[in-house]
């Protein structure tokens, strides 16, 4: 499997989709409530507001920061040149 060829960083964000993919949906429903919005700065207020009602304390940066700051530098080796 192709899967298994990646480092064990690379592999545990590509298994990290599910948590992007509930992200979206959360976006999603956030905006089907609002249904419209005037001006593009509600659009965004609205969706930075669903965003914080994920991590309302903001001690999830510091764990974001710790999972991805290693498969960030497993992608910058293995994928050399592609990555900026």
């Amino acid at each position: 499997m192709p899967f298994l060829d990646y480092d064990i960083e690379i592999r545990r964000v590509i298994c990290s989709t599910n948590a992007i993919e509930s992200i979206n949906a959360r976006y999603r429903r956030a905006i089907r409530a609002r249904g419209h919005f005037p001006t593009e700065q509600a659009a965004l207020k609205c969706l930075y507001l669903a965003t914080r009602a994920l991590d309302p304390t903001g001690r999830g940066r510091a764990r974001w920061a710790m999972r991805w700051k290693p498969a960030l530098n497993a992608f910058a080796i293995t994928f050399e040149g592609r990555i900026n």
